[in-house]
């Protein structure tokens, strides 16, 4: 049985929403009309070794498959009364599978992986075709020099291609491969345009940046829209149609119902990811944003202009290490911190390589002033997201003019300081909806037209002056300006 043969049962009343992110995989069961009625989270584990940043695909598929089994349970229904089902994940991680059976041929490696940045910087791809093309930047988190990697490290994956059983790229195409039946190998546009192998103009791969890069197009995943019949989710005797597939920030764009072109959205996960819709057929993006697809069917296609920040949730980690302590002690400090701390140090926070607008894979990491508490750096930590973020926000504005208001997400915004914070510089209101779970509500409103809860209430954060922040924000750009310019004069002279 195929996905196309699939309909839902008319007796049908939920859908099955799976989340998998950095840190865990998500299963949620809701109602049509958005009423949550059960979810599931298994943690997964991330193998990091310098800039080797990996996962392991066969605990990924497991975790997701244990994820829905306890969400199914948790729910107290049935498999049979799912209508369908919505799959969201990591965007920029790819790996390497046998187009047979499904077996994984590599490991995940992660959208925070690093290990093909001197390879790509010895191609020297032009930076200029790359944004007309793809509206990326040549940055090693993206998919082709991974890819490419792979080929050129992995004896599995060359054995592969040559008996033509190769199948490599997003992790969300081998997740539909391996959980699906008939090992189907297809790509949505939002996942498959993070790969720098992607022409946004034609939705298709791009026969040019395939020969830069190497990357054999018949090893590559099949693209098909955003909404489309992927093939049948087995639970115990039932089959349930897998509708929707796209990448966690696309969905997570969804949480509200249809994006505004007045709003920013803010997603502060493992990294902060800032987007902004915008007109499809417009040029190239800005210097230092992205131009991302993030929705394409039939009817149309949704753009968004968008700014990341690598070190999020993944900075507060970094410095539970460096202070021997917990991440979830700091977070479950923060708040009290936030209010407290009225002279943090700053922190240049170049967590996973610099993002957007710079782009610098080499940043500094460090403090400076008096980093000498575990209070004063992680409020130094946390404002650093936030100033990161403006930069990129400043931009979108100018691309596109104001915006009217922020929407926050993820589980960073929990924290009341932050948000405040972001209010205050931006100018504009923050508004965190209760259900903070951008992602899994996304698909469910993909899914149903509908949110997941139904009727979350909203905090909302007003703006108000805050001229020893914006000091400091001041300060934050200027030492990040010096800090680039020294980067950039000691590669000059390296070379």
């Amino acid at each position: 049985m195929t996905g196309s043969t699939l309909k839902p049962r008319a007796d049908a009343t939920a859908v099955l929403l799976l989340d998998q992110g950095s840190h865990a995989c998500r299963a949620l069961v809701a109602e049509r009309g958005g009423r949550l009625l059960g979810r599931c989270l298994v943690p997964v584990v991330s193998h990091v070794d310098g800039e080797r940043v990996e996962q392991a695909p066969d605990e990924l598929a497991e975790a997701m498959q244990t994820a829905i089994a306890g969400a199914l349970s948790e729910s107290g229904i049935a498999a049979s009364t799912l209508a369908a089902a919505g799959l969201a994940t990591q965007r920029s991680s790819i790996t390497c599978w046998r187009r047979s059976d499904a077996t994984a041929l590599s490991p995940m490696l992660s959208w925070q992986d690093r290990r093909a940045a001197d390879w790509l910087a010895a191609l020297a791809p032009d930076p200029e075709q790359l944004r007309r093309i793809t509206g990326l930047v040549p940055s090693p988190h993206y998919g082709a020099s991974k890819l490419r990697w792979c080929l050129d490290h992995l004896p599995a994956v060359r054995d592969a291609l040559a008996a033509d059983d190769l199948c490599m790229g997003p992790i969300a195409s081998f997740l539909l491969a391996r959980l699906l039946q008939g090992h189907p190998c297809k790509v949505d546009p939002a996942n498959a345009s993070r790969t720098l192998l992607w022409d946004l103009a034609t939705g298709r791969w791009s026969a040019p940046l395939l020969r830069l890069f190497g990357i054999p197009q018949n090893a590559l995943p099949r693209p098909v829209p955003s909404r489309h019949p992927f093939g049948a989710l087995r639970l115990g005797d039932v089959s349930v149609p897998l509708e929707v597939c796209t990448g966690d920030q696309s969905s997570a764009l969804f949480a509200h119902g249809p994006p505004r072109q007045d709003t920013f959205y803010v997603n502060l996960g493992t990294g902060a990811f800032l987007q902004r819709p915008a007109n499809a057929t417009a040029a190239a993006p800005p210097a230092g944003l992205l131009r991302s697809v993030t929705w394409q069917d039939e009817a149309g296609r949704l753009d968004v202009l968008e700014g990341t920040v690598n070190g999020a949730a993944a900075a507060v980690e970094w410095l539970a290490a460096t202070r021997h302590t917990d991440p979830e002690h700091l977070i479950g400090r923060a708040e009290t911190w936030l209010r407290d701390i009225h002279e943090p140090p700053l922190f240049l926070n170049g967590i996973g390589g610099l993002g957007a607008p710079f782009w610098a894979p080499h940043c500094p990491v460090r403090f400076e002033g008096r980093a000498d508490s575990d209070a004063a750096c992680m409020v130094a930590v946390l404002e650093s997201i936030v100033f990161l973020l403006l930069e990129n926000m400043d931009l979108m504005t100018d691309a596109l003019g104001p915006g009217t208001r922020i929407v926050a997400s993820g589980g960073l915004s929990r924290l009341d300081g932050l948000c405040q914070r972001l209010a205050d510089l931006a100018g504009l209101v923050v508004e965190r909806p209760a259900e903070t779970e951008a992602t899994a509500a996304g698909l469910a409103w993909l899914l149903t037209g509908h949110a997941c809860p139904p009727a979350a209430a909203t905090t909302r954060f007003s703006p108000r002056p805050a001229p020893e922040l914006a000091a400091r924000r001041e300060r934050f750009r200027a030492l990040l300006a010096a800090a680039l310019a020294a980067e950039d004069a000691a590669q000059d002279s390296s070379r």
